[in-house]
Parts: structure tokens; C-alpha cells; sequence
């Protein structure tokens, strides 16, 4: 297991994200409830930057005109056909077999640190 330290925690604001490049992939560092995630930056459908695209919600199940909206924060758009996915785990909204790469995230001494071992 090799860590990568690459940003201090306070760089990635709460809700917020970076970009960063760890041995020449681009790696998204997400900051959800105070804990950090890091995904590929490429979308598995035709390599859009995912880092680019929204970051929302979903709607829960609910009563008929009824809207629960759910993981707010948590899910990742892709900018170029919508694709959506769960930044926490890397699985997709639609498709059990179809998920983003994600890493190991730790924070030591006040650094986001990154395994790029599949996690």
C-alpha cells in the first residue's frame, strides 16, 4: 500500500471537491459529511472528466406526487450523457455492473492522503 499525500484537508471544502494528478491519472478528492472520497476522473461510458459534472441528489421512493430527495451531495453527474453514480462507493444508479474506480482515502497530520490500489 502506497499513500500518496497530495492536499491538506482544509483545501477540499465541505460539499466540495479538487482535481489532483497521482501518477498520471486524475483522481477527484470529494469532501461528503466530513469524510473524504476519491474517484477516477473518467467516466466509464466514453471517458468524460466526471469531475466536471454535477454533484446532486436523487429522489427516494415516495407517495404519488410525493418527492423524497435522498443522498443529497452524493451523487456525481456525468457532463456528457448524465451517467450517475454514487461518489461514496463508485456504483452507478443504473446499473449493478457498471461503476467509477474509486481509492482509499486517509488523512494523516492534516494531509489527504490516496491509494490508488482499487479499494
Amino acid at each position: 500500500m502506497t499513500v500518496h499525500y497530495v492536499l491538506e484537508a482544509d483545501e477540499v471544502p465541505e460539499g466540495g471537491h479538487a482535481v489532483v494528478t497521482i501518477e498520471g491519472k486524475s483522481i477527484g478528492i470529494y469532501r461528503i459529511n466530513g469524510a473524504y472520497y476519491a474517484i477516477n476522473n473518467y467516466c466509464p461510458h466514453q471517458g468524460a472528466p466526471m469531475c466536471a459534472g454535477l454533484v446532486s441528489g436523487t429522489t427516494l421512493p415516495s407517495d404519488v406526487y410525493e418527492y423524497e430527495y435522498g443522498k443529497k451531495g452524493e451523487i456525481l453527474r456525468c457532463p456528457w450523457h448524465g451517467w450517475e453514480f454514487d461518489i461514496r462507493t463508485g456504483k452507478s444508479l443504473f446499473s449493478e455492473k457498471i461503476w467509477l474506480k474509486t481509492f482509499e482515502v486517509s488523512v494523516l497530520d492534516g494531509k489527504i492522503g490516496v491509494d490508488l490500489q482499487r479499494k
